[in-house]
């Protein structure tokens, strides 16, 4: 299902990368920006990008991290919260996307990663279309939150009630189309039978309301 790939990022940082075809015709691609401990092996996202690839969507997930930083941020966390950083490679991977497809992009964010995406997404207005994050830090990307121009869809489980008043508060901020979809029962990493189903049928709406055909 998936193949994977390398895009280089900034002074020459290789980073890994994992694309996965739709079924059929192609009607847009969704850059996948994981959160801090994860990667483009992250069985949830996977799924997740499982069931875009039902609906014609492409998917490309990427490693925010190098091996060599990650095993650093696993020992210091120096890495994982520098979302600029972090923000800045999914803009060159948004860059590289341009050069390889035409096809309309939208970013699916996670934990720290969805700040990694709306930072992103201000970047590149021209470029993204729409942004989902699942049970992600928003409000990690600070000053960007207003400069966001793409429909902005936030998901957060009712029992992860930390994370979802960080969420509202950054909605709050954001000057963008929003949405926030809170799923019943649903903790953090959306473990609890059907709350990932559920992220997936939110997100190919989404995606499919605002990725222009």
């Amino acid at each position: 299902m998936f193949r994977e790939t390398a895009i280089v990022a900034g002074t020459g940082v290789r980073l890994a990368a994992s694309v996965g075809d739709p079924e059929g015709e192609t009607r847009g691609v969704v850059l996948f920006a994981h959160g801090s401990g994860s990667s483009r092996h992250s069985p949830r996202n996977r799924q997740v990008a499982a069931v875009l690839h039902t609906a014609g969507l492409g998917t490309l997930l990427l490693d925010l991290l190098t091996p060599e930083e990650d095993a650093v941020d696993m020992r210091t966390g120096e890495h994982r919260f520098d979302v600029q950083m972090l923000g800045d490679r999914v803009v060159a991977a948004i860059d590289w996307l341009r050069e390889v497809v035409e096809s309309p992009l939208g970013l699916f964010g996670a934990s720290t990663g969805a700040a990694a995406a709306l930072i992103a997404a201000a970047a590149r207005p021209r470029e993204v279309f729409a942004v989902v994050s699942r049970g992600g830090r928003p409000d990690l990307a600070g000053d960007a939150l207003r400069l966001v121009q793409a429909p902005t869809l936030l998901i957060v489980g009712s029992r992860d009630s930390t994370v979802l008043e960080m969420n509202e508060s950054a909605r709050a901020l954001m000057n963008a189309e929003t949405g926030l979809e809170v799923i019943p029962g649903a903790t953090h990493l959306f473990e609890e039978p059907g709350a990932l189903d559920e992220v997936s049928r939110l997100a190919v709406d989404w995606f499919e309301r605002y990725l222009p055909r």
